[in-house]
């Protein structure tokens, strides 16, 4: 059994898993599944000053707080006791692409170079970590949810919002990817 669990599954498995998440959700009560609105119940949980704080985050949030909760903790036995002693499989022209650009650590699932305490220090740590997620958090609450609201819940409600904003997400990842990403890279080297 920890063999099978400590490999990654194959698409044809694991999207039909993930996709029984939205069903399952409706049928327990018309739940819409969302990561960003958790950022909400948690500051509403710790400092409710805020008019926008100011509900009842146990009866709504609770069950997606304990969702988060679940995705963390199984985050962790999956990265410490069912970690995939295999290195991660990256094409030799995306080593090359990244090359160019200054990242060479392929070691693990994130390069050290950019997503670590001394990688936060530097130009490009600060611009990618910290403004980076600004714009996210700002962005998925622009968007209304984030691409997993819109793209899981959203899509499979035949919502037209959801539609949109998810095609604004992967312009917007392709813009990211292939000319501010380089940018940044090359020039807060």
């Amino acid at each position: 059994m920890l063999t099978l669990l400590s490999h990654p599954w194959p698409w044809y498995v694991a999207g039909p898993l993930i996709g029984l998440i939205i069903p399952a959700l409706l049928l327990v009560g018309g739940k819409m599944f969302g990561v960003s609105e958790n950022l909400r119940h948690i500051c509403a949980a710790v400092l409710p000053t805020a008019d926008f704080f100011k509900y009842d985050w146990r009866r709504e949030g609770s069950w997606n707080l304990a969702l988060i909760a679940g995705a963390v903790i199984g985050g962790v036995i999956a990265s410490t006791l069912l970690a995939n002693p295999n290195a991660v499989a990256i094409a030799d022209a995306t080593k090359t692409d990244l090359a160019r650009l200054g990242i060479t650590d392929f070691g693990g699932l994130a390069p050290a170079s950019i997503f670590s305490w001394a990688g936060l220090a530097s130009a490009k740590g600060l611009i990618l970590i910290v403004i980076g997620g600004f714009l996210v958090g700002f962005g998925s609450k622009y968007a209304g949810g984030c691409t997993s609201g819109h793209a899981m819940m959203g899509l499979a409600d035949l919502q037209l919002p959801s539609l949109i904003a998810v095609i604004g997400f992967f312009i917007g990842g392709l813009v990211v990817t292939h000319l501010l990403f380089p940018l940044i890279l090359q020039v807060a080297r």
